[in-house]
């Protein structure tokens, strides 16, 4: 795994990610949209921590400066 994802994502997908969990903890949601904002949420952080994301991968995106 070769890290496909910049800075500038890295810290908007963790600060998404962070939202994300945090959302349906301070208001109300239903049962559904808390699991899904969770997982979502994690697997941003995930994402983030790692460096690297697999549909970027299949897509051939690339947010690394410098590289294609």
């Amino acid at each position: 795994m070769q890290a496909n994802i910049g800075n500038a994502e890295r810290i908007a997908r963790l600060i998404a990610g962070v939202v994300l969990v945090l959302l349906p903890f301070l208001f109300s949601f239903t049962t559904a949209w808390t699991w899904v904002s969770v997982i979502v949420g994690l697997v941003l952080i995930g994402t983030a921590a790692i460096r690297f994301c697999p549909v970027w991968k299949l897509l051939g995106i690339c947010t690394i400066e410098g590289r294609k």
